[in-house]
């Protein structure tokens, strides 16, 4: 009920705006300054974890055609 008499007191504002100049204003600013913060410290922060990663590559293992054949009927000591 508290939302209906609130659009009601904001219709008449509404009308008085000139509709060909509407623009963001101060808070669409302020909303696209504080996503623009948010991406600048996620992007600094992956950077930094990006640094740590240690991006060498393991030795490969041994080809199948060096390797001991593996078998069910090996015998067990």
């Amino acid at each position: 009920m508290y939302a209906t008499q609130a659009l009601t007191n904001l219709v008449p504002l509404a009308e008085e705006l000139d509709k060909n100049k509407v623009t963001p204003g101060v808070l669409g600013f302020i909303v696209f300054a504080a996503l623009a913060v948010g991406v600048w410290a996620l992007m600094k922060s992956m950077n930094r974890h990006m640094g740590r990663v240690n991006f060498e590559e393991s030795a490969e293992p041994a080809s199948k055609e060096t390797a001991e054949p593996v078998s069910g009927s090996a015998k067990r000591k």
